[in-house]
């Protein structure tokens, strides 16, 4: 995986379960804090694309779970984006324990653009700047194409 982000947390007791191991869902709570936090260190702020008719949603995710995780453990997620095909951005994600670095979690996280809940298709770069421009701006950040 080429990462493009890291962020480093800490399991806290309430999101284990009774088997003393992280709960499953709450592994989808830490990849989208980390894409989040991704996306804000690029700037890109959802609640004002919202404001804009524009939300960025995901519509998919794939996940392997491969070790669980207990109570105080600390742990790193690591995030890259690349695009796939007109509509899609690609969020590849895995969950590393600290300090042996072993694989916790492996996600690949599809999302996509919307405008006033319809999905927006990427067309020739010219159109998106005419009819788009801030989800141009923010598909470009995304992808890396500035």
């Amino acid at each position: 995986m080429n990462i493009t982000h890291q962020i480093e947390l800490s399991v806290r007791d309430y999101e284990c379960d009774l088997q003393g191991i992280v709960n499953n869902a709450v592994y989808l709570h830490y990849l989208e804090h980390a894409r989040h936090s991704f996306l804000l260190k690029k700037n890109i702020d959802f609640a004002k694309l919202h404001n804009e008719g524009i939300d960025l949603i995901v519509n998919r995710i794939e996940i392997d779970y491969k070790l669980s995780l207990t109570s105080s453990e600390k742990f790193v997620i690591s995030s890259s984006m690349h695009r796939e095909g007109h509509l899609r951005v690609i969020f590849d994600q895995e969950i590393h324990r600290i300090p042996d670095k072993k694989l916790v979690v492996k996600a690949k996280v599809i999302g996509v653009g919307l405008r006033n809940g319809k999905p927006i298709k990427f067309q020739k770069l010219q159109d998106l700047k005419e009819s788009n421009k801030s989800f141009t701006l923010v598909f470009l950040i995304l992808t890396g194409n500035q």
